[in-house]
């Protein structure tokens, strides 16, 4: 008597795309800003498909204008590297904030002043922005309050003052790698540190808070597992969503360490990579409901 064979393993099947969620500055915007004809096609039609967009960004709410013409009905966003989530369609409300605590923010201050002298600080409010008379000034918040860190962190009485959304930290001559493994090995312990900046600036926020940690949140509010998200990015801040992500494409000018952790990659920003594998995963889904439809 012949024995049965024993069924060939069958190849692992990925999950549906349900939700892309998208970094901006590199990624999904071009170098001047500009949102691509191609990429609102894309954006269109993934909802179309059923796929939720989630704008993902280090950006400020009141700095989303630039895709604010492309949410569709989707409309959320992820913004200051996950500190907040907002609604777009309302002109960025605050649906959920996960703000560094102002101690947690001078202690961070004082750690850094120490590690690395002549760094100089902004703190990023719910409000608006406000830095030292020595940072980069802002041209796009031109009612910042200029004064130190100390005097921006200040506080009557805990939670009498705007909550606080990421603390940055800008050096004038430290290599931008340098000095973000040296401010993590200075305060690592206090806060959560990352960038997105070409430049030496640090974005400070409050401990296990980063784009992936929210993104997890609003994925888990809505039944959607890691496994049926795609994302995107270019820049460190965008390491652990791209980790966390069932799906995840590095851009063609990403950084080095993007490229290792993403589990993809597609071309550069200015030549629609979101795009290009926007238009992949919806003629995917679309395939899959042609094939279940009796």
């Amino acid at each position: 008597m012949t024995s049965p064979r024993s069924p060939r393993p069958s190849a692992p099947v990925t999950p549906a795309t349900r939700l892309i969620a998208t970094d901006l500055d590199g990624t999904l915007l071009r170098d001047d800003k500009s949102v691509s004809e191609r990429t609102i096609a894309a954006l269109a039609s993934a909802e179309r498909a059923g796929i939720e967009v989630f704008f993902v960004t280090g950006r400020p709410a009141r700095w989303m204008d630039v895709v604010s013409d492309h949410v569709h009905g989707h409309g959320m966003a992820i913004c200051a590297n996950g500190a907040a989530v907002v609604d777009l369609h309302t002109g960025g409300t605050f649906l959920e904030v996960r703000p560094l605590e102002r101690p947690v923010a001078l202690d961070v201050v004082r750690a850094l002043r120490a590690a690395a002298p002549g760094t100089s600080f902004a703190v990023e409010l719910t409000t608006g922005i406000h830095y030292e008379p020595k940072y980069p000034p802002f041209f796009l918040d031109p009612g910042a309050t200029v004064a130190t860190a100390e005097k921006l962190l200040f506080e009557e009485a805990p939670g009498a003052a705007a909550p606080v959304l990421k603390l940055l930290a800008q050096h004038p001559e430290l290599d931008p790698d340098a000095f973000l493994a040296l401010a993590r090995e200075a305060a690592g312990d206090l806060a959560s540190f990352t960038r997105s900046s070409p430049t030496a600036l640090l974005e400070v926020s409050g401990i296990g808070v980063s784009k992936a940690s929210t993104l997890a949140l609003c994925c888990a509010e809505r039944g959607i597992a890691a496994e049926e998200v795609a994302a995107f990015g270019d820049m460190p801040n965008d390491i652990e969503m791209l980790s966390w992500a069932g799906r995840s494409y590095a851009m063609g000018n990403a950084h080095p360490d993007v490229i290792a952790a993403a589990s993809g990659s597609t071309v550069g920003n200015n030549d629609d990579g979101v795009a290009v594998v926007i238009e992949r995963l919806v003629a995917e889904a679309l395939e899959a409901r042609q094939d279940t439809t009796p």
